[in-house]
């Protein structure tokens, strides 16, 4: 694999915000869909470091939309995640946990992030960490996703602020267990979420 330098990578970076970036971490529940693509976009960003859970395998269904390859199939996700960040951002630090997270385990795990980002695909899971997260860390931003199944109607996604919660989605597309959430729409939520990330820590860091 070639190897570039720290000043190659970050070379066209803005220089006013990237010091910003470089020093914060942000947690990811999930690599799947949406854990998988806002942990590409954040280290092309070059985020300081992500901590990511999951107890899943990558599965040939999971390659329509998650950032995997045919040659990973079987791989627990977080171990997999972690490698293809570093063939593209060797300079951003990734903490992995291949665990299933719940009430007890995410507070332990995630005490230390600036920035919690739900990545769930089952609703029982996103209530749970969101509930656990308001009681823990009603300090510190959470961002989840709602909706996102099916493609089109880009109109009807949006972000919605309830103080320290975000969510981003159409909030009304509900998955269906036969048919798989498709790529472009799960990207467009991902990469939401990962560019609120960003957001929300410049103008943090600026109070």
């Amino acid at each position: 694999m070639k190897k570039i330098t720290y000043s190659q990578f970050f070379s066209k970076h803005d220089r006013k915000i990237l010091p910003i970036i470089r020093k914060a971490t942000v947690g990811i529940a999930g690599a799947g869909g949406l854990g998988s693509n806002i942990a590409f976009s954040l280290v092309r960003a070059g985020i300081g470091k992500l901590i990511i859970s999951d107890f899943d395998k990558i599965e040939p269904s999971n390659l329509n939309r998650q950032q995997y390859f045919i040659e990973q199939i079987g791989m627990p996700k977080v171990k997999a995640l972690r490698d293809n960040l570093r063939m593209i951002n060797p300079f951003s630090a990734c903490e992995i946990h291949e665990i299933k997270l719940n009430e007890e385990n995410i507070p332990i795990i995630y005490k230390n992030v600036d920035i919690m980002v739900e990545a769930f695909d089952k609703a029982e899971m996103k209530q749970m960490l969101i509930e656990s997260w308001l009681i823990r860390f009603p300090e510190i931003p959470l961002i989840v996703a709602s909706g996102l199944a099916g493609f089109g109607d880009n109109e009807k996604i949006r972000t919605k602020n309830l103080g320290n919660l975000f969510v981003i989605g159409d909030e009304t597309a509900e998955l269906d267990d036969e048919i798989s959430p498709m790529a472009p729409k799960v990207g467009i939520v991902a990469n939401m979420q990962a560019n609120l990330v960003l957001e929300l820590l410049i103008k943090n860091s600026k109070r």
